[in-house]
This record gives C-alpha cells, structure tokens and sequence, in this order.
C-alpha cells in the first residue's frame, strides 16, 4: 500500500525558483543569465544533497532510531549480503553475543542464497531491502528504473524470506530527488545511519571499533558489512573481529540493540 509523498521544504523552494526564473525570463528575457545562473546554483545544491547519505533536504531520512522509554538501545544495520561465507558466522556470533541486527541485503544476491535470507529472518534479525542490482550509479537513475530496481528487490526478498522490508537504503546511501515519491509507492522509508565503521575498506578492526562506539548512545544507527568485508592481517572479516569488541562496549554502555523494524520512524 502506498503512503503518501509530500515534497520537502527544499524541494518545494527549489520548484518555485523554476517557476520564478521561468516567468521572469518570459517577462523580461535580460534577465535569463540570472535566472539560469539561480537555476544552476540551485541545481549544484540538489546534487549535493544527494551526495549526502545523512541529508534530509530531499525527503525523510531515519538517520536515529526515535525516542522510546526505558533502556538504552541502539539499531546494529549490516549491508551487502547475504554472502555465504560470512554471513552464517555472523549469525553464529550475533547468537552468541546475544545481539540483533539488521540486515540490508542486495536482491540478485538473495536469489542466489535463499537460504540464507531465510535464515537471517528464522534467528529474529531484520531483512531490509538494498536494491536488486546494487549499482554504484543508483543515483543516476530516473523515477522508472529506480522503482523497477527497487521493486524487484523488495519481490525476492519477501519471496525469499516471507516478510516484506519496510526501509530501504541506497547504495553508499547516495540518492536523488526521485528517490522519495518511489520509496512513498512502495510504502518504504529511507534508512542511513548515525555513525559507519569504513569496514569495507578499513583492515584494522580496532579502528572500526571506535569509529563505531565514540560518544555512542541511545538511539544510534551503526553501520557494518558481512558483503564486501575489508579482511584483517589473519583473513578475517573485519566484521567478526569487531562483534566482540562492540558486545563489550554495549555491555558497558548499558545498551541493547533492536531491529529498525522494532523501532519504525515517528
């Protein structure tokens, strides 16, 4: 069922400046250098919002879990699975740790690993959906091919797993401003984080731990790889050697985690 889609406050000046720049133009054409270069101004920030993951300007963005009483909790998102040959050890060590997750997973990879979407829902974790192509040009897409990608991701992994993902995140978190009257269609929200690790390009899982756990708190997005995982020195996935450190930080912390889905946007 689709929700409604409401242009941002940014979005809407941005309309209107077209809309001005058109008429003045049409009244007085002297002024098209202004206009035009109003317009391309204007143009350069809506890119660069875009680049942005944490951005709001180009619609909703949860990039905190909302206010909840009681305990502290925090929401640990994993993206780019599932891979079969990390993915079930990181199963393993969330069990074992007594942690859950969030998984953003890419679609053409779940129709070929099933089971393991399967099995990330079977053990309480959440599946969310990452697109099916995972393109690095996601950005670049007009309105159709975003919502086909999209789409088709969201169709295996319920297929897959037998629940529908309700966020969505787009590659790198880079996004346009098509973005949001698709995910309102598909009555999914827009999902970055508070904090990342760099874990899939950073080898020192040390690193990656603080990164991850400086002034964390209440209500933080973290974000990790089991696909495209750096490795450490000893072939491990940076993953895995950063689960037990962020554990003990909770612990200390006095936080729990929480799948995005426990916790829905406001």
């Amino acid at each position: 069922m689709a929700r409604r889609w409401t242009p941002s406050p940014f979005l809407s000046v941005s309309g209107a400046l077209h809309g001005a720049a058109a008429l003045g133009v049409a009244l007085q054409p002297a002024l098209w250098p202004w206009a035009g270069g109003a317009l391309l101004a204007n143009h350069a920030l809506i890119t660069g919002a875009g680049l942005l993951p944490r951005s709001r300007w180009l619609g909703p963005n949860l990039t905190r879990l909302p206010p909840a009483p009681g305990a502290g909790r925090i929401a640990l998102t994993i993206d780019d699975g599932p891979d079969p040959e990390v993915t079930p050890h990181v199963l393993d060590a969330l069990d074992a740790l007594g942690l859950v997750a969030t998984f953003f997973v890419i679609g053409h990879r779940v129709q070929r690993h099933p089971q393991l979407c399967r099995a990330i829902a079977a053990r309480g974790h959440g599946v969310e959906n990452h697109g099916h192509s995972h393109s690095h040009a996601l950005s670049l897409f007009g309105p159709a091919r975003l919502h086909a990608d999209i789409a088709r991701a969201q169709a295996v992994i319920a297929d897959a797993c037998g629940q529908a993902p309700r966020f969505f995140r787009p590659t790198a978190g880079l996004r346009n401003p098509f973005l949001e009257p698709v995910l309102a269609r598909l009555d999914l929200h827009l999902a970055s984080w508070t904090r990342r690790g760099y874990d899939t390009r950073e080898a020192d899982a040390a690193r990656v731990h603080r990164r991850l756990t400086r002034a964390l708190g209440d209500g933080d997005i973290l974000l990790l790889h089991d696909g495209h995982a750096a490795r450490t020195a000893d072939g491990t996935p940076v993953l895995l050697a950063v689960l037990p450190l962020l554990a003990q930080a909770l612990q200390r912390r006095r936080l729990s985690t929480t799948t995005l889905a426990a916790a829905p946007p406001t």
